[in-house]
């Protein structure tokens, strides 16, 4: 590998762990809203000045919870970035050529910050098995105290 093919293979792989990240949470949202659930999307959470830092989210989404909220609707949300995984599915059941054996390093280099990007956190694992308990502890109340949003992420 020539210093070039590195150089691009490393860049190749922070814009698709970037693109991946941003890919993961838009899923979330996308299914949320297809089951009738609102929720917000924020650009750059971690950082209030405006600048990214290497450790700052890129994007966050948080569900609104209602006494009507769906625990299969947030599983399946929660489960959604594995959809990112369909280029290596596709390739694996012979439908599309191995960009392993054939495509450039930096093409390999993207495709393996992307599968990452596909990858459930623990986070979204923990969703899929509490998802009851999340919404029970987020609606008991939550019409009625003022200043509540019905956020899930306020009974986490």
């Amino acid at each position: 590998m020539t210093p070039v093919e590195l150089v691009g293979a490393a860049l190749a792989l922070c814009a698709s762990v970037a693109a991946g990240t941003v890919a993961h949470e838009v899923s979330h949202a996308l299914v949320l809203r297809a089951s009738g659930h609102s929720c917000v999307i924020r650009w750059r959470p971690d950082r209030d000045d405006g600048r990214l830092r290497p450790r700052s989210a890129l994007a966050s989404v948080t569900p609104r919870v209602g006494s009507t909220s769906s625990p299969t609707a947030f599983r399946l949300a929660a489960l959604a970035p594995l959809v990112l995984a369909l280029p290596l599915a596709l390739a694996l059941l012979g439908v599309v050529p191995d960009p392993f054996q054939h495509a450039p390093v930096p093409v390999q280099a993207a495709l393996v910050g992307w599968l990452g990007c596909a990858l459930p956190s623990p986070q979204d694992f923990a969703v899929v098995w509490y998802a009851d308990r999340a919404i029970a502890q987020a609606t008991p109340d939550d019409d009625e105290r003022p200043g509540s949003t019905g956020d899930l992420a306020e009974s986490a």
